[in-house]
């Protein structure tokens, strides 16, 4: 997902580094990011950086205002304390998120655990997939409860802050979050029928969030208040990148208050103090060469928007782009900012990997007139313990309309495999009949875009972690 991600598309690339080439010098520092430091303008570089540095805290920031800005929960919104229960996949007529999955349905929460801990509550799953990501201020997964790491009994959970001290009730684990902000995606797995809809609402019913001062107590949220001041209509990243920088540096040193930088982080923070950014203290403006303070958050931005080139972290196989370092970043702040940009709640990837495909096998946008097909060879299907799924979105990354409601393709369509063991995925506009439509993702008529969703992928060979196994290119047929 997560909700309002991946609205940025490849294809600015080019602008990108158009926008770059007016201030890029040929040599200097800034090696290691590709963006080397123009002589005289060192401070513009390191205002950069430090834009680069907290451009996760203040996008989860935002979307913490807009998810939680409503006076009691409906739909993927709710005040502070409370959750968000999704209780149906999406048809092709939404249009609040990009990118929307129908594997899982959310159950989603923002806490503020600066004050007191909040305690969360998990039934038992049954031995159904399912997993509950904890993302602090900065983006980072720090505790992840689920079928892949905790099993799926009933558990209870204490989230504590970073300085809590304290005694938590009998049966109740601490999971210390580094910072006062904390957002939980709950993710649980549905097939979609109505009988496995009322299931997991039954689940999603059961899960349970109050603070540590009501726990065991009759508990009910105070009444929220909705600010009108909010802009609830503008997508995140479009309010985030508007920002002046005297009004970004000013938020994110607001937010640093009380969601501290980790230790890991000194020697970067350090250097933001020349220009006016310290950990705990106003933003010193004055500091700020105003010659150059126009030019921060677009050269800022481009620079993170470069790392789809790049980066390190991203691959880029038979057509495919994922990122298999995620969740937990290290001092890799350029590749937290991208993930927060196109993946904002992204999973650590031994629990979920994202591969996305703008184009076919030959370099060629994807487009609804023609026909492609996915081939799997034998033994091949993605390697996961969880599930995977294929998803079908118009050039917007929103669900396409087609004649048999299919947005998304898995295993739980039951499959037909070649008689080599092969198994074929018909990627196209028009049904390919009857005896392959079980194997058929409808294509819209126009330009279209691919993502592969793998769910607690394998991680000893064949592996997508470990590069020994690679998604398929998607060829045009014929």
């Amino acid at each position: 997902m997560a909700i309002n991600r991946r609205n940025a598309t490849l294809g600015g690339l080019a602008g990108t580094l158009s926008a770059l080439g007016g201030l890029l010098p040929s040599t200097g520092a800034h090696a290691q990011e590709g963006v080397p430091i123009l002589g005289g303008l060192e401070e513009f570089w390191l205002a950069t950086d430090a834009y680069i540095y907290g451009y996760p805290l203040v996008t989860m920031e935002m979307t913490r205002r807009i998810m939680t800005n409503v006076a009691a929960p409906a739909g993927t919104r709710a005040p502070m304390g409370q959750f968000a229960r999704i209780r149906e996949y999406p048809s092709a007529a939404f249009r609040d998120v990009t990118a929307p999955n129908a594997d899982t349905l959310y159950t989603i929460a923002w806490a503020d655990v600066g004050k007191e801990p909040w305690v969360l509550s998990l039934p038992d799953m049954k031995g159904r997939y399912y997993l509950f990501p904890m993302l602090d201020g900065w983006t980072s997964v720090f505790q992840v409860p689920g079928a892949r790491t905790t099993g799926t009994g009933a558990q209870t959970y204490a989230i504590t802050g970073p300085g809590w001290k304290g005694t938590l009730p009998a049966g109740v684990k601490e999971y210390k979050s580094p910072t006062s902000l904390v957002w939980m995606l709950g993710r649980i797995y549905c097939t979609g029928t109505p009988e496995d809809y009322a299931a997991v609402h039954a689940l999603q019913d059961q899960c349970k969030l109050v603070p540590l001062s009501a726990w065991g107590k009759d508990y009910t949220p105070p009444a929220a208040t909705v600010d009108p001041k909010v802009d609830m209509k503008t997508a995140v990243r479009e309010q985030v990148n508007a920002l002046d920088a005297v009004s970004y540096f000013t938020l994110l040193a607001e937010l640093m208050k009380t969601n501290p930088p980790v230790a890991a982080d000194a020697a970067a923070v350090a250097r933001f103090a020349r220009i006016g950014l310290v950990p705990g203290q106003d933003f010193d403006k004055s500091k700020l060469n105003a010659d150059f303070v126009a030019r921060i958050p677009h050269i800022a931005f481009d620079r993170i928007m470069l790392q789809l080139k790049v980066g390190k972290s991203v691959k880029n196989v038979n057509g495919w782009l994922y990122d298999t370092v995620t969740g937990l970043y290290g001092t890799d702040y350029l590749n937290r900012a991208l993930v927060t940009a196109i993946g904002l709640g992204a999973n650590r990837p031994q629990d979920a990997i994202y591969p996305m495909s703008m184009k076919d096998a030959n370099g060629s946008d994807y487009d609804g007139k023609n026909k492609y097909v996915m081939r799997f060879p034998k033994g091949q299907l993605p390697p996961v313990k969880g599930f995977w799924s294929l998803t079908m979105y118009d050039a917007d990354f929103f669900f396409v309309a087609n004649p048999i409601n299919r947005y998304s393709i898995s295993a739980r369509q039951k499959l037909k495999a070649n008689a080599d063991g092969s198994t074929d995925l018909y990627i196209q506009n028009e049904s390919p009949g009857a005896d392959k439509e079980s194997n058929w993702l409808p294509a819209p008529k126009g330009k279209f875009q691919l993502m592969l969703r793998l769910y607690w992928p394998s991680e000893t060979p064949p592996s997508i972690i470990n590069g020994t196994w690679s998604p398929p290119p998607a060829k045009k047929a014929g």
